[in-house]
């Protein structure tokens, strides 16, 4: 089976809607069921791609085999983009890029599936604490939001995370705050920042003489939101996978979730290479 992982780092805040609202806010993300993470379904992520294929290549290629049509399946395969990275407010710094073992243990084996070997393994993260290379004293504190974590000392894994992580990120500099900015907390704490934690901000409508007609709140993921995808060829075939690979290269930004005309779902695109064989990252 040939596959490869796509990292998508978001430019400008996104909003994957879900359509429906079961409280307060008016227009929330789209959630996993049973973890109650943002994501972005497959089947959003697919249309998404068929344009962007559409609009950025001079190539010959088949939008109806890649993609599919109603009589015809998809020669490639979409997983739903996945959460990876969440930034969130911290003393100190503009934020901290925040993840869980939970989502390290998924992203192993999804790069297991590219064929990657990870040769690190996920931390095990005590309720109250925190994982930074900066948190070498038993005594420190960091805080996320209004919450203290107890910080504990990186563990001997933490370079090859740092780097395999790294692979999703396109932008250099971004790539190289990585390490002083990546910061791991317990599933449940990070639980909660994904339920309760994105941006909420209100939106209205005005009418012709500037009166407000329409006031609702919708949720928001914040710039520097950083998720992955799994491209995976049902034929066996690469082919089509080395096409996209090649078209990310060379135009890297897709537009994806609501909002577009207020410029608002931009991605940028950095493909994992497929490494059979077993090499690690």
């Amino acid at each position: 089976m040939q596959s490869m992982l796509v990292g998508m780092l978001a430019e400008t805040p996104l909003h994957p809607g879900s359509g429906q609202s079961l409280g307060a806010i008016d227009l929330p993300v789209q959630r996993e069921a049973t973890t109650g993470y943002p994501v972005i379904p497959g089947s959003s992520l697919k249309g998404a791609l068929r344009d962007y294929v559409k609009t950025a290549t001079d190539t010959d290629v088949s939008l109806d085999a890649v993609f599919g049509q109603p009589e015809q399946a998809a020669e490639i395969g979409f997983s739903d983009g996945r959460l990876l990275l969440l930034p969130l407010r911290s003393l100190g710094y503009p934020y901290l890029w925040v993840t869980c073992p939970y989502i390290l243990e998924r992203l192993a084996r999804d790069l297991q599936m590219a064929g990657q070997t990870p040769n690190w393994t996920p931390p095990k993260i005590a309720e109250g604490s925190i994982m930074t290379v900066f948190g070498s004293e038993s005594d420190s504190m960091v805080f996320i939001e209004e919450y203290a974590y107890e910080a504990m000392p990186s563990y001997e894994d933490w370079s090859s995370l740092v780097k395999a992580l790294g692979q999703f990120v396109k932008h250099p500099q971004a790539k190289a705050r990585l390490s002083s900015q990546l910061a791991i907390i317990s599933d449940d704490a990070f639980g909660h920042f994904a339920r309760f934690g994105l941006s909420v901000r209100a939106r209205n409508k005005l009418s012709g003489t500037k009166q407000s007609e329409s006031l609702w709140y919708e949720e928001i993921l914040s710039v520097d939101t950083l998720f992955y995808f799994l491209g995976i060829a049902r034929g066996g075939e690469d082919t089509h996978l080395k096409t996209l690979q090649s078209l990310m290269q060379a135009s890297p930004y897709l537009q994806i979730g609501g909002h577009e005309s207020v410029g608002e779902g931009w991605c940028v695109l950095n493909s994992v290479s497929m490494m059979p064989g077993g090499k690690g990252a």
